[in-house]
């Protein structure tokens, strides 16, 4: 009798390292399953899902979610989810799954989402009500549906009865009972909805969106019954052992996100759970959120930073500036850009929720005992309202009214009340600004209005903070593209070895269990990419040569010229940084990026001709015959991109935290902003010995060397394979201890210890290195014992030169014998 194999241990409580698979139809759970032996073999411990509950027909993301009661047919269903957890637990592996606690898809048909369906029908009767953060009182009674090409009056021919539901194109809506055979107008006006033109969001909108996207209704999980049937599908999920941690998708828009983050806690048990909080440069995660950590933007930030040279940063930037010739509050200097994009959001993009707060405002000030507050103008409120906003320097405070206020978010929004004083001509009107200031500090009271101002104003901080940092002024500012990344500060990118060591060692005893990502659906340019383009800070000189090389040679083949000297920039930075400028994924790339600078061109303002000759450019230039003379460039500097990128990954793979990969991030991954990132894998994604595949291509004409996917995968196995074996290494109890090297080169050497047994080694600024001479008597003192080198196999001890101990590669990965 054959002996049976022994069954594989069951996935660790807290991961070693997780892979995030963005699903989608065309890649469902059953796809997910075959990548299963895979994932494993690279030594993994959880696969990392995009959400997985019932979504909007089609969506490559998820986000959109229409109903939490069941998984998404589309993947699979609950099936399909069930097989993919065997196939995974059966290699030693768990799963982490994502999910969306802020907002639901309004979907077409409307149906699809049947909480919303009933709340049309129905209005502030209906039960479900409750779930979605609706301002009935500013709509009279009727909620704004922004769904229509135009005008009510110039759509009404395309509105029509038909089987008891109103249609539009696509769209369908519930009819209030007794109103079907009204004629058209009455019956319109007769529904608890009222439908809109869409560019009425701007201004008319009464229900919380997600940021500025008017088809993602806010949620009030604040709510226990909301909080319990949202949730009922997801914790029946954790509870039966399918699913063993979650990611929490943009925890800032919810009402109060530490009471959520408790209960959920409870919940679970304390399963492993990180939040995608976007931590500000000096920001810190509450203490007091029962949660792993972060998903890990932070850490990106970090270790980016190391790759990139400030003194070379500085001649870039005067580069940038004298040839794009932009204003210093339209691109040409990052403060007084980011401060010019927070106010044009706030009194444009997010009118409607500026005009909600100064309504709740208005009625505390009326209401308030003893007349103390009568006579704030509306008017003096919202502009109070406004300034103290674009002064918040992080995503929001965490306040909730009538309790406690931490120190630094009333040292933040008393620094913000000071700023905005200013704003005011006459000193007593100023006085607005302390009610405002009183109301985000939820210190008039905890009546009603103050609770909803306190919780809302914190809301529409954060979504100010990204549609005017991140989808606006990293788009605007753009000397070096690979510092506006999600989490990143573009002021000042760059960190030094001394930073990194002193975050790495404030994780490892603040939040060991945390995420650390390098790329992900949401980043702007894979770690790759940003690795080439970080090279350019350490030769601003060469970049501004092939620029007017470039620049000439696209007149002159081809006649063209950009549109703009920004567009330009931005498209060569780009076409460099991607490698092999594919047009189909280039010139969709470069016209969502001056969509959202909207310095000439916006989402919703588009100009035609400007975006013809943005294409047109894109084209004949980056696209076009001078793209032989950026594969020449990015030859000449293959080896420092060498560098950043099995640098990069190295750290990531050992530093302090969880780390996760993206999908197809093991080996060489060129990849720009979605959908670009969200393209559909294939697994084993790097087969070795196949030079003729379009992979190779790609390689080859970003000048990279041909074997740098096969280098990086190695080495993410290696390291991968070690957390998996060792994960008292690298976990919660074990330790972090930077090593410092000596001599000439030893500002180059980013090193560290992980429990006295790992020994991590990176080059930095490498053709900074190499022109000053290399590493030459430069020494890295190992900790005591004998070491082997796991990708080489070389053996060391004591001191050991780094000339030598990075001869054949740029990074070293050693355990002690």
């Amino acid at each position: 009798m054959s002996p049976q194999p022994s069954p594989a241990p069951a996935p660790p409580a807290v991961p070693t390292a997780t892979y995030r698979l963005q699903l989608q139809p065309g890649f469902p759970f059953a796809a997910a399953e075959r990548a299963v032996p895979y994932l494993a073999s690279l030594g993994v411990s959880h696969l990392h899902l995009s959400p997985v509950l019932e979504a909007a027909p089609g969506s490559a993301h998820g986000y959109d979610v229409t109903g939490h009661a069941r998984v998404r047919e589309e993947l699979g269903g609950e099936e399909g989810l069930r097989s993919l957890s065997r196939a995974a637990r059966e290699h030693g592996m768990g799963i982490v799954v994502d999910i969306v606690p802020n907002h639901m898809g309004v979907p077409a048909p409307e149906r699809l989402n049947e909480a919303l369906w009933e709340v049309l029908r129905e209005g502030r009767a209906s039960p479900y009500a409750r779930w979605f953060d609706i301002d009935w009182d500013a709509g009279d009674g009727r909620v704004l549906l922004p769904v229509l090409g135009g005008r009510l009056g110039d759509e009404l021919g395309a509105l029509s009865v038909k089987g008891g539901v109103l249609t539009y194109h696509d769209h369908r809506f519930p009819l209030r009972e007794g109103t079907e055979h009204l004629p058209l107008p009455e019956l319109l006006d007769a529904q608890h909805y009222r439908l809109a033109w869409w560019r009425l969001a701007r201004t008319e909108l009464n229900y919380r969106r997600f940021f500025t996207v008017s088809d993602l209704i806010g949620v009030r999980v604040e709510d226990p019954e909301v909080f319990a049937a949202t949730h009922a599908c997801v914790l029946r999920l954790v509870r039966e052992g399918l699913v063993q941690g979650l990611r929490i998708d943009h925890p800032d828009g919810l009402a109060d996100p530490g009471a959520y983050l408790l209960r959920l806690g409870g919940e679970t048990g304390g399963a492993w759970t990180v939040v995608e909080k976007i931590l500000g440069p000096d920001e810190r995660l509450p203490v007091s959120w029962p949660v792993a950590g972060t998903t890990g933007y932070d850490a990106l930030h970090r270790i980016d930073g190391l790759f990139v040279d400030p003194a070379g940063l500085e001649e870039l930037n005067a580069v940038y500036r004298d040839f794009t010739g932009a204003g210093a509050d339209l691109g040409g200097a990052w403060e007084p850009t980011v401060r010019r994009a927070a106010r044009e959001v706030v009194s444009h993009d997010l009118a409607a929720e500026v005009e909600r707060l100064t309504r709740t405002a208005a009625a505390v000030c009326g209401s308030a005992p003893g007349l103390a507050l009568r006579d704030h103008a509306p008017w003096a409120l919202r502009t109070a309202i406004e300034e103290v906003l674009v002064r918040v320097p992080v995503y929001r405070p965490y306040v909730t009214a009538g309790g406690p206020v931490g120190a630094e978010d009333r040292a933040m929004l008393e620094e913000a009340a000071e700023g905005a004083r200013a704003a005011f001509a006459v000193p007593e009107e100023a006085a607005s600004v302390d009610v405002v200031r009183d109301l985000a500090l939820g210190q008039l009271g905890d009546g009603e209005a103050q609770r909803d101002f306190c919780a809302r104003f914190a809301q529409v901080s954060a979504a100010l903070r990204a549609k005017s940092e991140e989808d606006t002024a990293f788009y605007r500012y753009a000397p070096l593209l690979s510092a506006a990344e999600v989490g990143g500060d573009p002021g000042r990118p760059q960190v030094s070895p001394e930073e990194f060591h002193a975050y790495c060692a404030r994780l490892q005893r603040d939040w060991p269990a945390t995420g650390t990502v390098l790329s992900t659906h949401d980043t702007k340019r894979s770690a790759d990419v940003r690795a080439a383009l970080a090279v350019l800070s350490e030769c601003p000189g060469r970049w501004a040569e092939l620029l007017g090389r470039v620049t000439e040679e696209t007149l002159r083949t081809s006649g063209v010229e950009a549109p703009d000297r920004h567009v330009a920039w931005v498209a060569w930075q780009t076409a460099y940084g991607m490698g092999f400028p594919y047009q189909e994924r280039l010139v969709p790339a470069l016209l969502k990026a001056v969509r959202e600078a909207g310095l000439r061109t916006t989402w919703t303002e588009q100009d035609a001709a400007y975006e013809e000759a943005v294409e047109r450019f894109a084209v004949a230039g980056p696209s076009g015959p001078p793209l032989y003379a950026v594969a020449e460039f990015a030859r000449g500097l293959a080896e420092p991109v060498r560098a950043n990128v099995l640098g990069a990954a190295l750290l990531h793979l050992t530093m302090p935290g969880v780390p996760d990969l993206y999908m197809g991030t093991e080996r060489v991954y060129a990849a720009l902003v979605d959908p670009d990132n969200r393209r559909l894998p294939e697994f084993p994604p790097f087969r070795p010995g196949a030079p003729e595949s379009a992979d190779a291509e790609e390689e080859a004409a970003a000048g990279l060397p041909a074997a740098l996917s096969e280098e990086k995968l190695r080495l993410t196995e290696a390291a991968l394979r070690l957390r998996r074996e060792h994960p008292e290494w690298f976990g919660a109890a074990a330790s972090y201890e930077p090593l410092r090297a000596a001599g000439p080169a030893a500002g180059h050497c980013v090193a560290y210890a992980r429990s006295g047994s790992v020994v991590a080694v990176a080059t930095r600024l490498s053709l900074r290195l190499a022109e000053a001479g290399g590493w030459r008597e430069t020494v890295l003192e190992l900790p005591p014992g004998r070491w082997r080198e796991l990708l080489g196999g070389r053996e060391a001890e004591g001191g050991v030169r780094t000339a030598e101990l990075l001869a054949e590669r740029p990074v070293a990965l050693l355990v002690r014998s």
